[in-house]
């Protein structure tokens, strides 16, 4: 038992939550999602994204969660961003799920915090489903096409972009604090918790220096743009005519906005006739 959680501790490292984080933002180009047009699936999360707030009744929201987690699947989500979901959707409500069961709860307890639990559930899938299928440009495409101000849509690009770069860099400000540092000793149970403080503290103080390390990029990236004619180019309407240009719609996104419809209606349906 021992052996197994230090092997799980030893693969939960800092480069393997960055190649989650990457493979999540960047590494699904090949996946049924990520071939839809942006436009497509920005709609599509107005949906399931929005009405599941509104809707009470449990057959409805266990449908939605039922297609979104068939969806999840299909965009092939990274499974350190499919635990962190679990984790939050637990630490959120589903806990009070097993504290009105354990306390003496009945149904009249249980069936509100279930429809909560499945709302934030639908909610959080289809959220993670969206911006896993879509890369920075498509995402800053959609949302310039629907009419999002321009340096809005660039932040949310460019704030993708720098993700690997801020990664990479905390990564080499810890290496750094470790080759000047010793680590304590992680025999016995007093030694691996000193060695989880030891950690800890070494992540909070490397915080500083990545925050002013990204400032001097971000100047940086600043002055290279202003020298490109960025703001120029971000109102002039052919610019935008030509970026937009490359958002098509296919037969897939016909076929998947219609496949969603057809269920949601069958699935309202089903929901006012066995309510």
């Amino acid at each position: 038992m021992s052996k197994l959680s230090e092997n799980i501790i030893d693969k939960f490292t800092i480069d393997y939550i960055r190649n989650q984080v990457l493979k999540n933002a960047y590494g699904n180009d090949d996946t049924a999602i990520s071939g839809l047009d942006p436009r497509t699936l920005l709609l599509w999360y107005c949906f399931f994204g929005i009405v599941p707030w509104f809707l009470n009744n449990i057959i409805w929201l266990l449908g939605l969660f039922l297609f979104v987690a068939v969806t999840t699947r299909l965009a092939r989500i990274a499974p350190l961003v499919l635990f962190l979901f679990c984790l939050g959707v637990f630490s959120q409500t589903g806990y009070l799920l097993l504290v009105a069961l354990f306390f003496g709860g009945n149904t009249s307890t249980m069936i509100p915090l279930l429809i909560l639990t499945l709302k934030v559930a639908v909610v959080s899938l289809a959220s993670i489903t969206v911006f896993s299928g879509l890369d920075p440009d498509r995402l800053a495409d959609g949302l310039l096409y629907f009419g999002c101000p321009d340096q809005l849509s660039f932040s949310i690009s460019f704030g993708y972009r720098i993700l690997p770069i801020l990664m990479e860099e905390f990564q080499n400000i810890l290496l750094s604090h470790r080759l000047r540092g010793k680590a304590p000793d992680k025999k016995g149970p007093a030694g691996k918790l000193k060695f989880l403080i030891y950690q800890v503290k070494i992540v909070i103080i490397s915080f500083y220096p990545l925050m002013l390390n990204t400032a001097k990029r971000s100047r940086t990236t600043v002055e290279a743009l202003e020298l490109k004619g960025y703001r120029f180019a971000s109102v002039d309407k052919k610019v935008r005519k030509i970026k937009l240009s490359l958002l098509k719609f296919k037969k897939r996104d016909f076929v998947f906005a219609s496949v969603s419809s057809v269920y949601v209606i069958l699935l309202m349906i089903a929901g006012l006739q066995f309510s």
